[in-house]
């Protein structure tokens, strides 16, 4: 009876095929390179171009861009669809902003312009929630994407950004001032915790958008117009 034998070349992972699998690619050393870091860079833009509010709100046959602030946002989809939803745009929105920036700074590792690559990463992200290419660039105002980069940025930095934010809303009742107070404390907080330059300019940048974006907000805030959270007094109902 004869038997069937493979080449002695094939044999004991001899072929190309085999000592492709026995040695998979390094992902870290391709994300090195000038194309993989601006891979990396752009990824992090399409991730937060996802519109997490508006998924969601299309799950319950709701387009939150018609009603409302027409805001993708957190804030929007809460005052349409409920506490629910909006915790989960929330948590969404901000995934986009620190995911992206944990992947690059864990494929980066140990190279000397990490820290430049994340503050791209990160800023990618926040771009792309306030114009993201899925939705002909129009997007929302970036609060919730921003804390995701903060907290990559430093926790306890965004931990009191936050307690400053509750403090403002809950004594004046506006949200969007509560966030418009934050982001602009934001990179004075950043700077004193890290001491990083780039971390403190990133801050800024963002500060500066999220002011832009709410320039409808500021302007119904000095005519008093603006919407409230409070049920019974202040603000416009």
């Amino acid at each position: 009876m004869q038997t069937f034998e493979l080449p002695a070349r094939w044999r004991a992972g001899g072929n190309v095929f085999s000592q492709k699998i026995t040695q998979p690619m390094d992902i870290s050393a391709v994300a090195a390179t000038v194309a993989g870091r601006v891979i990396l860079v752009l990824f992090s833009y399409l991730v937060g171009s996802v519109p997490c509010g508006l998924l969601l709100g299309r799950l319950k046959g709701v387009d939150v861009r018609l009603a409302g602030s027409r805001n993708i946002g957190a804030t929007n989809v809460t005052r349409q669809l409920g506490k629910t939803l909006g915790l989960l745009t929330l948590l969404g929105d901000a995934a986009k902003g620190v995911l992206p920036m944990l992947l690059v700074a864990r494929l980066l590792a140990g190279r000397a312009d990490v820290e430049l690559w994340v503050v791209a990463s990160g800023g990618a992200a926040f771009l792309g929630h306030l114009f993201p290419l899925y939705l002909g660039f129009k997007g929302g105002k970036g609060v919730a994407t921003a804390l995701g980069v903060f907290l990559y940025l430093n926790p306890l930095a965004t931990l009191i950004d936050v307690l400053i934010f509750v403090g403002v809303v809950y004594n004046w009742g506006y949200v969007s001032l509560g966030s418009l107070t934050a982001a602009l404390m934001m990179p004075g907080l950043v700077w004193l915790l890290t001491g990083s330059l780039p971390f403190s300019l990133l801050a800024v940048g963002i500060g500066v958008l999220i002011w832009a974006k709410h320039h409808e907000n500021i302007g119904r805030l000095m005519r008093h117009e603006e919407k409230s959270w409070r049920k019974n007094e202040g603000g416009k109902r």
